[in-house]
């Protein structure tokens, strides 16, 4: 028996649950919108300003009693994580008002408590200072990347196809972008500038998704001047319902593989990946291809390319 995962030709009525799935993304948008202004993000020390020290122990790290060893006050507060084995620990301290000489001394103090109060034969292998107006410049130029993008995008689409492909795509995109975001709010991952490109790839991932569908929609539009437009599109998702499952399998393979072996220095990117195919196949078949139908596609769309095949017709009679 041959194995497959392919669907194959399907017949699947998306649209009729467009309505339900239109609702309940605007209910989940707002939800999530209110999680991350009462609850926040982690934002890691690209944002908020600090002091990471990466320090390498002669054994398996006691993640323990080093929080307690630099827990007394002196150091802000203190998080600490393996990074990529269990002798490399990462140190995040929330003072960020050293500067000069006193950066290196504070590294230096954190390097001698350790020491004195965990391990002899510990070693600083790294050390990086961001001061608080670095960290605020870093999150406006985080929310222009985003703006641009999806503003440059939009573009695209209006140009290629018309302006109601723009508003799908980049209504999409948003979702994307928000639904994202949200995922570290609630898992609690770190938000840096390593999870603004994670962010950023999803939505170039979700639009290549959208306009494939959107040319198989404007393929149709041309070739089937007897159907409805919820028909048409809902051929049009069916169509590239193969290649979409296929792109997204393989994609998922190579970001789990990262997840999983490449340890915490990939983690926050890999998991906003995981999370943003899922997020990106989702947005394009239930918010991008229905928003058509509530944007007068018939009307401006049809008629046109309509014309278009009228003239094909009359042409090959004249011949």
């Amino acid at each position: 028996m041959k194995f497959s995962l392919n669907p194959g030709r399907t017949n699947i009525d998306f649209l009729r649950y467009r309505v339900v799935a239109l609702v309940f993304t605007a209910v989940l948008t707002i939800g999530i919108i209110a999680l991350v202004v009462f609850r926040g993000l982690n934002f890691g020390i690209d944002f908020t300003g600090g002091v990471l020290v990466e320090v390498e122990t002669s054994g398996p790290a006691d993640l323990g009693a080093m929080r307690t060893a630099l827990g007394d006050g002196s150091f802000g507060d203190v998080s600490l994580q393996n990074f990529g084995s269990e002798n490399a620990v990462l140190i995040r301290l929330s003072q960020d008002d050293t500067a000069g000489d006193a950066q290196g001394r504070l590294v230096e103090e954190v390097r001698r408590t350790l020491a004195e109060r965990v391990d002899p034969q510990i070693q600083i292998q790294r050390a990086e200072f961001v001061g608080p107006k670095v960290g605020g410049e870093l999150i406006e130029g985080a929310v222009i990347a985003f703006v641009v993008a999806i503003a440059a995008m939009m573009v695209y689409v209006w140009f290629r196809f018309e302006w109601q492909f723009g508003v799908g795509a980049v209504l999409a995109l948003f979702h994307d972008v928000i639904m994202t975001i949200g995922m570290y709010a609630i898992t609690g991952y770190e938000f840096n500038l390593t999870s603004v490109a994670a962010v950023l790839t999803i939505i170039g991932y979700s639009l290549n998704d959208t306009v494939v569908i959107f040319d198989r929609v404007r393929e149709n539009l041309r070739k089937y001047r007897d159907m409805t437009v919820p028909e048409l599109l809902n051929r049009a998702v069916n169509d590239t319902l193969a290649r979409t499952i296929m792109t997204g399998l393989t994609t998922l393979i190579a970001l789990f593989a990262l997840f999983f072996v490449a340890g915490e220095a990939l983690s926050g990117f890999t998991f906003a990946m995981i999370a943003g195919v899922f997020i990106g196949t989702y947005s394009t078949i239930f918010i991008a291809v229905p928003v058509l139908v509530y944007l007068n596609l018939q009307r401006r769309q049809r008629g046109r390319i309509g014309g278009e095949v009228e003239g094909d017709a009359a042409d090959a009679a004249d011949a």
